[in-house]
């Protein structure tokens, strides 16, 4: 299929010249406003300055000329991106009089992508990338191998410092761009591998037969990976599950294309209770969904009511909601078009309603052929489906009898819950506590104006292995739920929220962890929007006390305490400082556990962030799923990057 969709794509023209350009504005705010083109100039904005340069060999692609794409990580954090595509032209550009390397280079909204007939379909930032990583690096080399010849031009901070040269001769054709970030526009400029391999291997998934190699060259940080899945997104789905047990062997494959739109999807369930959709348009990740995914949703929900009557598994008046269809589904989902509407500057969302028409109908009517002919599938995935809706009635069930015992949906909050003065939700916080006792202490030692404190006591329920319903039942859970007011699961609403900042605060060691990574796993499957809106943090305690005389003193890593030790000494180094380790947060009396955790002025808090849901994911199905092997060897690989631990 990935060689069909290539081939879809040439309907181009295949002489890729300087006409093909097109100028619609200049360069000058780049540098003065680099947030506006490229999101931020923290390390999302630096990794994004690759993203912009892949894109273009991506692009091409697409067109169908190109196999190849290497991405360096050189000593100084110098990238340097390689493929072996037609090659930008060299040739002069009509509207400037200019090279048209040089135009692709120093002038923004010049490409091939906004008309004429470079590219059928691309990505990229509208085909701004060149120009603006050009514009924020200190330096930039670009190299075009074509018609036998070696062609070079150098800039520095986006002026040109040498003109087109040509510097050798060439068998092949193919364009590389080497470029030094600018530390003047960014916070830091060192690049993580992982972060570039994960963005490089969901390319190297969506683009079938495309071969991405990233390489990291810097000392003491060599690695590199080849990427090549001829399966494309079916390989992408079989990533995604491979710590989770499929109920049906083989990826759910449908395509189509309508007009200049293709669409494509893999999907297959797991007996996992979670659902995980990924979406893509021209390559682009869609966090937030669009026509895309609401086609495939719609389509998905009818085929298999409509398959479950026909098949007699489902009644007449029997039908299974679009959320019980989806219960344990992996799915990609990959739409290519023209001219894709992408809503917010950050392209989350996919606005094409032609596209949500043709997802629909391919689904619509691949995927009921699929289940007529592989009829234990059909049966597997309904069964799936009804025992996922008895499930969801029991959960509404128990959600009624909770409003029924709160005086019919009134206030009644938790036993323990120490609740604040405050009603405005984006003035208060709620801290979640580990134990009873740390319990007191933060009750005693907190600001009651706008700090609410819940303890929770014991192991509280992994979610990753039970349902909405369980869930409803269980007593460690269900004081959080009610203390926060903004429900679970598809009705959890972050507008009823009653505190925007819900901070986890447990002992900094193995069981504090446990407790961390089970709340962590609730959030995330029950309540995703609380993490994906920044609302979820991790408190920060102390894990040393040191005391001179009257001068006491805390620290939170072993560096520090070193630190504040030899302080502490001053000029009389024999000085004894006595060193003790907090065993917990309930050791802390009041006072220690303001000034150290709660004191808005002097507390550090960690924000948890989703950056990629795939992967995270993939994190907790391995530390909180049914299977032990994937969990030791997760174990066994990051063990040594474990610190601080207690036996």
């Amino acid at each position: 299929m990935a060689e069909e969709l290539l081939e879809k794509g040439t309907a181009v023209s295949g002489d890729y010249g300087a006409s093909e350009i097109q100028v619609l504005e200049g360069l000058e705010a780049v540098r003065k406003r680099p947030g506006m083109y490229i999101g931020s100039t923290s390390t999302s904005g630096l990794h994004h300055l690759v993203y912009e340069i892949v894109d273009n060999s991506i692009d091409e692609a697409l067109a169908g000329y190109c196999s190849r794409i290497t991405v360096t990580i050189g000593e100084g954090d110098i990238i340097t991106v390689t493929d072996n595509g037609r090659g930008i032209p060299v040739d002069i550009q009509a509207q400037t009089g200019k090279p048209a390397l040089e135009v692709v280079f120093t002038i923004l909204h010049a490409g091939g992508k906004f008309g004429g007939g470079g590219y059928k379909v691309s990505g990229g930032l509208h085909g701004v990338g060149a120009s603006v990583v050009n514009a924020l690096s200190e330096w930039l080399t670009v190299q075009v191998h074509k018609d036998g010849k070696i062609h070079e031009m150098k800039f520095e901070r986006g002026h040109v410092t040498q003109p087109i040269t040509v510097v050798g001769q060439t068998d092949r054709t193919g364009t590389s761009v080497t470029f030094k970030p600018d530390p003047l526009m960014f916070d830091d400029t060192v690049y993580d591998y992982e972060t570039l391999h994960t963005r490089l291997q969901e390319q190297a998934f969506l683009n079938g037969g495309l071969n991405i190699t990233i390489e990291d060259r810097r000392s003491g940080k060599e690695q590199r990976e080849e990427m090549c899945y001829e399966g494309g997104i079916r390989s992408f789905v079989e990533y995604i599950n491979e710590n989770k047990t499929p109920i049906h062997n083989h990826v759910i494959y449908m395509a189509g294309e309508q007009d200049s739109s293709m669409a494509e999807i893999a999907m297959q369930y797991t007996d996992s209770y979670s659902e995980v959709i990924v979406s893509f348009a021209n390559n682009i990740h869609t966090p937030e969904g669009g026509m895309h995914e609401t086609g495939f949703k719609t389509a998905l929900t009818t085929v298999l009511n409509n398959y479950g009557r026909q098949k007699k598994i489902l009644k007449e008046d029997e039908k299974v909601s679009g959320d019980d269809c989806r219960e344990g589904l992996t799915c990609v989902i990959s739409v290519k078009l023209t001219e894709a509407q992408f809503e917010g500057q950050t392209k989350a969302k996919l606005g094409n309603s032609e596209i949500r028409t043709l997802v629909n109908n391919v689904v619509a009517e691949k995927l009921a052929i699929f289940l007529e002919e592989n009829p234990g599938v059909g049966r597997a995935i309904l069964d799936k489906a009804m025992t996922a809706a008895r499930a969801r009635e029991a959960a509404r069930k128990a959600r009624e009898s909770i409003r029924r015992k709160t005086a019919l949906g009134g206030a009644a909050m938790p036993d323990k819950l120490r609740d604040c003065n405050e009603n405005n939700p984006e003035l208060t916080e709620l801290y979640i506590v580990e134990g009873d006792s740390a319990g007191g202490s933060a009750t005693q030692g907190r600001d009651s104006r706008f700090q609410a404190i819940l303890p929770l006591w014991g192991k509280m329920l992994n979610v990753e292995k039970a349902r909405a319903d369980k869930v409803y039942g269980n007593d460690k859970l269900l004081p959080v739920i009610t203390a926060l007011g903004a429900g679970i699961g598809d009705e959890f609403d972050p507008t009823k929220l009653r505190y925007h900042k819900v901070i986890i605060m447990a002992d900094a060691d193995v069981d504090g962890a446990h407790i961390r990574t089970l709340l962590l796993t609730f959030f995330f499957r029950f309540m995703r929007p609380l993490i994906e809106q920044g609302y979820v943090y991790a408190a920060v305690p102390p894990l040393y006390k040191l005391t001179r005389g009257k001068t006491t003193r805390v620290a939170f890593s072993d560096e520090e305490r070193d630190r504040v030790s030899a302080e502490m000494r001053g000029d009389n180094p024999n000085a004894k400082v006595d060193i003790s380790r907090f065993k917990g947060l309930g050791e802390m009396n009041p006072e220690e556990l303001w000034e150290t955790t709660m004191d808005p002025a002097r507390r550090t808090l960690k924000r948890i962030e989703l950056d990629d849901a795939v992967k995270a994911d993939a994190v907790f199905t391995v530390l909180m799923g049914e299977k032990v092997e994937p969990r030791k060897e997760f174990i066994e690989r990051n063990a040594k990057y474990a610190v601080n631990l207690d036996y």
